[in-house]
């Protein structure tokens, strides 16, 4: 399995004469990190060539070519069906106390008509990078100006498009001009409308699904279907849809974190830094395990309890997404310091300066963040959790909760706990990316410059 890593490794032991009983010597110390480097993050000429995104490119490095063959066996990720059935039980009890609300209550569409709900979704999910658009804004620019979203003014200026929404100042500019106007030269080519992808597929979620899955250049990847998908059946916008149930969760970094701080899906190692995941085989390994985890989750709670489930594992995305990834499960308890050194206090809001023990005996001082913590690792984690738009207010889906709902199988204030990190990517093309990082062996340098 490990040729290339034993033959690394060897050779960084043997050629530099190592004697590990006594200290490195600057020479030794400037071969070793010559030899990692070289083989981590440099090539040479005839190194070969791999596949990706439709492309025949050149191997980044030798370390490139061992993790492409084995990242999988290294990571070995699996997923835990006794921690599936736990979170489906704590799901199931979701759904039953909210009347579904948890994962129904996506978002205000502004009362568009369907067709309208569907252009402005079309348009803007494949311009959705790391949840950048505020989608009940777009259905608001909508209603302001319709024209925005049409299909042949987007085609004659998509930068005009992207300057409209309000993304010209976002990263990745190129790939959105290219997003916006392959999107809209797909429907220019069926001459239909994006409502009309029901029809025009015969009703089958999944066909729709590969098709724009399959249309290149056009930014729908599994992610951003699957999310496009899940809310034109959820809020109503196409009915009598089939094959609903095979949409996935729209996997992303909030899931996944939720996945394995849960534990539904382990690895044998902690996840690697993005500056070794070459190609970013762990990133899309981890994906589609991740999808797959949820996927068991919904299953189990559908064999469990038919007549009291969702209809399909993309509907787990909006609670565990967007309530349990976003807003319970981030280190948003802050631990503050009064001025005067006296004491420390903990808040739900970072953004606050006043020290409120002080300001509790009629005294005005300031405070200090000096951390913040994971609500469910400390005692005091109700600050947060109850001060929560999801559970305070006139439309909270969770009313009266002290603790994140799934903190019965995580275990978060026990010494198994590992607050694990979801899996981060470098792109391979564009001014950021493993080919613009290129560098021989021979040369020096290389990398990325932010």
């Amino acid at each position: 399995m490990v040729d290339s890593f034993n033959k690394f490794f060897k050779s960084l032991v043997e050629s530099s004469g190592l004697n590990l009983s006594r200290d490195l010597n600057i020479d030794e110390v400037r071969y070793i990190i010559s030899k990692i480097n070289e083989y981590f993050f440099t090539n040479y000429e005839g190194i070969g060539f791999t596949n990706a995104l439709g492309e025949k490119f050149e191997y980044f490095s030798e370390f490139h070519k061992f993790w492409e063959k084995y990242h999988c066996e290294v990571l070995n990720p699996q997923i835990d069906e006794r921690k599936c059935e736990g979170i489906a039980d704590i799901l199931h009890d979701v759904y039953m106390k909210s009347n579904k609300a948890a994962f129904y209550d996506l978002y205000n569409t502004a009362l568009l008509k369907p067709e309208e709900i569907c252009k402005v979704r079309y348009f803007s999910a494949n311009q959705d990078f790391r949840g950048s658009r505020d989608i009940v804004k777009l259905f608001k620019t909508y209603k302001d100006d319709p024209s925005i979203f049409d299909k042949y003014n987007i085609n004659d200026n998509p930068e005009g498009f992207l300057k409209s929404i309000g993304v010209t100042s976002l990263s990745q500019n190129d790939k959105r001009v290219k997003y916006a106007k392959t999107a809209s030269q797909i429907l220019i080519d069926l001459n239909i409308e994006p409502f009309d992808l029901l029809v025009y597929f015969n009703y089958d979620i999944m066909q729709i699904r590969e098709f724009l899955i399959n249309s290149r250049g056009a930014g729908f990847g599994n992610k951003k279907t699957d999310m496009f998908l899940r809310d034109m059946v959820v809020l109503d916008v196409w009915k009598d849809a089939k094959n609903f149930h095979e949409v996935n969760v729209a996997s992303d970094i909030n899931t996944i974190k939720v996945a394995l701080r849960t534990g539904i899906l382990k690895t044998k190692i902690p996840l690697v830094s993005s500056f070794l995941d070459i190609f970013c085989y762990q990133y899309s390994l981890i994906d589609e395990m991740n999808a797959l985890a949820w996927r068991k989750v919904w299953e189990i709670w559908h064999q469990k309890y038919p007549s009291e489930c969702i209809e399909s594992p993309c509907l787990i995305d909006y609670f565990v997404y967007r309530i349990i990834g976003k807003e319970f499960c981030q280190e948003s308890l802050s631990i503050f310091e009064c001025e005067t050194k006296q004491h420390n206090f903990k808040w739900h809001s970072s953004r606050n300066r006043t020290c409120q023990v002080c300001y509790k005996n009629r005294v005005k001082n300031k405070a200090y963040v000096i951390k913040k913590v994971l609500p469910c690792t400390d005692c005091e984690g109700y600050l947060v959790i109850q001060n929560s738009k999801f559970v305070s207010g006139d439309n909270a889906v969770l009313p009266n909760i002290k603790e994140c709902p799934f903190e019965s199988v995580c275990k978060p204030k026990t010494s198994s706990f590992k607050k694990l990190n979801p899996p981060k990517s470098i792109s391979i093309l564009g001014q950021t990316g493993w080919e613009t990082a290129k560098t021989r062996t021979v040369e020096g340098g290389g990398g990325l410059m932010a």
